[in-house]
C-alpha cells in the first residue's frame, strides 16, 4: 500500500482555542460549522484543512509530554500570494490582527519575495511570492 501524496489537515497546538480562533477568523478565514466552540476550530484553506486545538488535548491524544516553549519547531507553513505588493499587504494585516513580524518582506536570494510572522502562539507562517510556482485560480501554488 502507498500512502497518498496530501496534506488534508494541519493542526496547530495552541494555547486557547477561542483566541486562535479569533486571530485566524480576523484574518477573513472561514471557520467551519464543524467547529466545537473551545475544542477545536476548522478553517477552509485553498488546499487542506487547517484545525486549532489545545496543545495539551494534541500532545494527550499523541501520547507525547506537551511541549511548553514557544520556540522555534522546525516548522514553517506557507502563504503563497501573486505579488511582492501582496507580502507586504498580508504581513500588514496579520500583525494588525495580533501576529508578530518575524521578518519584513523583502527579496529572497532565490529570486521571489518573502516575510515572516508568528501567530499568538508562536507557529511561524512565511508569506511569499514565488514567480516560479504560478497559483491555480484557487491560489494554490502549482509546481513544474
Amino acid at each position: 500500500m502507498s500512502v497518498p501524496a496530501r496534506i488534508s489537515l494541519a493542526t496547530l497546538g495552541v494555547a486557547d482555542v477561542a483566541r486562535s480562533t479569533e486571530f485566524y477568523a480576523s484574518l477573513g478565514w472561514k471557520l467551519s460549522p464543524a467547529s466545537v466552540p473551545a475544542v477545536v476550530s476548522f478553517f477552509h484553506t485553498a488546499g487542506g484543512l487547517l484545525s486549532l486545538v489545545k496543545t495539551d488535548d494534541v500532545s494527550t491524544d499523541a501520547g507525547i509530554a506537551p511541549r511548553r516553549s514557544t520556540d522555534f519547531r522546525g516548522v514553517m507553513l506557507a502563504i503563497n500570494v501573486a505579488s511582492p505588493a501582496e507580502v507586504d499587504e498580508s504581513l500588514r494585516a496579520v500583525v494588525q490582527a495580533g501576529a508578530a513580524l518575524v521578518k519584513a518582506g523583502g527579496e529572497a536570494d532565490w529570486g521571489g519575495y518573502v516575510g515572516y510572522f508568528t501567530d499568538p502562539d508562536g507557529h511561524l507562517w512565511e508569506i511569499t511570492y514565488n514567480p516560479g510556482f504560478p497559483l491555480d485560480h484557487d491560489g494554490v501554488p502549482r509546481l513544474p
